[in-house]
């Protein structure tokens, strides 16, 4: 049995970074949300309800030094989250800002008993120096909320090598949108969830195969429990499509915990979120990560350097 993620208003969009602030501007008002935009980069700040995580003078800083100036705006992040029930999060984990960020802002979420949400990017393949970062801050963010959703464009890239970088964040970004606006109307299952989707097509079953291939570069076809089928296009679509789209899926996972929501949408395509129980990709980006939490002496406190008012220089 699945234990599934409701969102209670009132709800909070934190963004992280500059990729997670962008999305959390656009979809707030999907929600019906606040937003509260967080970076050590000035440039993504431009909202009014916003925390700078200051690095002082250190221009180029890592992704430990940018977490250990973030415990410094705890009380600030504290007196934002307060009034809300639930808090979603937009994390691009293939940068600094996103990787070094959300472990420490979803704990205090966490620690204030907030219903957390969160939505984990992660790196191309190529983006080699954040793979270990990645694998990381998503194993904490993963402890620190109530339902994570995984985007993987590196698996888009894999499943349409004819697209570029930029195509695929355009794609899956229109995908994340698409699946926020479902939120009001449809269950996600509750823990770890894949989200998966393709090209927009005209033909819907090669939309669903593409999101299916998109899927099993992440996951294993045994470890996938549940799989919720967004179809978009609403009255364009006929009900034979509808129903033919419905048995493939069907027919490939358990026909009881597959479930179809239909939306309109100028374009017609398929996103999959689909519940996993079981080994990922991801698992292999943090070689530590086979190391349960509990046998970690220094798992609840991630790996970060402060500033320090010394008579030597601080290399970072």
């Amino acid at each position: 049995m699945f234990m599934t993620f409701e969102v209670t208003e009132p709800v909070l969009i934190i963004g992280l970074g500059g990729v997670g602030s962008k999305l959390a501007l656009e979809l707030k008002e999907v929600v019906n949300a606040d937003c509260l935009c967080i970076s050590n980069d000035k440039k993504d700040l431009n909202y009014d309800n916003s925390i700078e995580v200051s690095t002082k003078s250190i221009i180029n800083p890592t992704i430990q030094l940018i977490r250990g100036c973030a415990g410094e705006q705890t009380d600030k992040i504290i007196k934002h989250v307060t009034n809300y029930e639930t808090i979603i999060i937009m994390a691009n984990l293939a940068g600094k800002a996103g990787a070094a960020l959300s472990p420490t802002v979803s704990s205090i979420c966490k620690e204030q008993n907030k219903n957390v949400l969160s939505f984990a990017i992660m790196p191309f393949k190529f983006e080699k120096d954040m793979i270990f970062q990645s694998g990381i801050s998503l194993k904490r963010l993963r402890t620190n909320s109530d339902c994570t959703i995984i985007i993987d464009n590196d698996a888009l890239l894999d499943s349409n090598p004819d697209l570029t970088p930029e195509k695929c964040y355009e794609i899956t970004n229109k995908a994340i949108h698409c699946l926020t606006t479902s939120l009001k109307t449809s269950s996600i299952s509750d823990d770890m969830n894949i989200m998966s989707t393709s090209k927009t097509e005209e033909d819907l079953e090669t939309s669903l195969k593409d999101s299916m291939r998109m899927l099993y570069e992440d996951a294993a076809p045994s470890s996938i429990k549940r799989s919720m089928l967004y179809v978009y296009g609403g009255s364009k679509i006929p009900v034979g499509v509808i129903n033919s789209i419905s048995n493939i899926v069907g027919g490939i996972f358990e026909e009881d915990n597959t479930h179809v929501d239909m939306s309109s949408s100028e374009n017609t395509n398929v996103v999959m979120l689909s519940a996993i129980q079981g080994e990922t990709r991801f698992d292999k980006y943090d070689p530590l990560g086979i190391i349960a939490h509990d046998k970690t002496i220094d798992f609840d406190e991630p790996e970060c350097s402060i500033k320090c008012e010394l008579d030597i220089p601080q290399l970072e």
